[in-house]
C-alpha cells in the first residue's frame, strides 16, 4: 500500500470578478445646463403658486430708462430748448408791445374806446359816438356835427370839481378846428355844473362840428384844470 497521499483540491471560488467600471464623469456645462433648468422650473412654479393662488398677481416693476445727452458748446439746442427760446422771444415781443401802449398812454394819447386813468383813480372814457344835425334853434344851426358823452368817474377820496371840465374837438389830418355844440333839443347844454362825489360817475353830453366828408377826429379832455388832456383819437363812420 502506498504511502503517498495526494490532499484533495482546496474548494474554488470560481473565476476572478474583474472591478466594477467607473462611471463617466459628466461635464461642466452639462451640470450647469442642469441647474439652469433646475432653477427655470422652481420660478415658473411660484408665479403659477402666486396666480393660482388666493394672493393677487402684483406688477413687475416699471423700469424708467433715462437718456442723457451731453450737448457741445457750439451745437444746435434739443426741439425742446428751441421751443423754449420761441417762448422767451414771443414774451419778449409781448413785453415790448406793453410797453409800447404804456408809453402812449403817459403821453396822453388814446382810441376813442379807451379809457384815460388819472392819480387819484379818476377815469375819462368816450362812448355814444354818433352824427347828427343840429336844428333851427341850435347854435350853431343845421350843422353837421359828432354828438358823443363824457363820462367821468370819481374813484378818489375826495370830491372832483367837474365844473372846471373842458372839451375841445379837431377833425382831419390838418386838425381843423372844431366848434362845439350847443342845441337844447339835442340835450346839448354845455359841461356840468356840480361837484362829482367819490365812488361816483357823470355822463356829460357832448357835440363838436364835424362835415359830412371828414372821418378822423381828435378829441382832448380834461376833468378839470389841475389834469393834463386826454387825446382821443380815431375814424367815425
Amino acid at each position: 500500500m502506498s504511502t503517498d497521499f495526494t490532499p484533495p483540491p482546496m474548494p474554488g471560488y470560481g473565476p476572478p470578478v474583474p472591478p466594477p467600471p467607473v462611471p463617466p464623469r459628466k461635464s461642466r456645462t452639462a451640470l450647469i445646463a442642469v441647474a439652469a433648468a433646475v432653477v427655470a422650473a422652481a420660478v415658473s412654479a411660484l408665479i403659477t403658486a402666486g396666480v393660482d393662488g388666493d394672493a393677487e398677481a402684483k406688477p413687475a416693476p416699471t423700469v424708467t430708462v433715462t437718456k442723457t445727452a451731453a450737448a457741445d458748446d457750439g451745437a444746435e439746442g434739443t426741439g425742446e430748448d428751441a421751443t423754449a427760446a420761441d417762448d422767451d422771444a414771443e414774451n419778449a415781443d409781448a413785453a415790448d408791445e406793453a410797453d409800447s401802449g404804456d408809453a402812449a398812454d403817459e403821453d396822453g394819447v388814446y382810441a376813442l374806446d379807451d379809457t384815460a386813468v388819472y392819480e387819484p383813480d379818476t377815469e375819462v372814457a368816450l362812448f355814444g359816438l354818433k352824427r347828427s344835425v343840429t336844428g333851427e334853434y341850435a347854435e350853431p344851426e343845421n350843422t353837421p356835427y359828432l354828438k358823443f358823452t363824457v363820462k367821468v368817474k370819481n374813484g378818489g377820496k375826495k370830491a372832483l370839481d367837474v365844473t372846471q371840465l373842458t372839451v375841445n374837438c379837431s377833425y382831419g389830418q390838418d386838425g381843423k378846428s372844431s366848434d362845439s355844440v350847443f342845441d337844447s333839443d339835442a340835450g346839448l347844454d354845455g359841461g356840468p355844473e356840480t361837484k362829482l362825489l367819490p365812488g361816483r360817475s357823470l355822463n356829460v353830453p357832448w357835440g363838436c362840428e364835424l362835415p359830412k366828408s371828414e372821418k378822423l377826429v381828435q378829441i382832448e379832455v380834461s376833468p378839470d384844470f389841475d389834469s393834463d388832456a386826454s387825446i382821443f383819437t380815431g375814424t367815425v363812420g
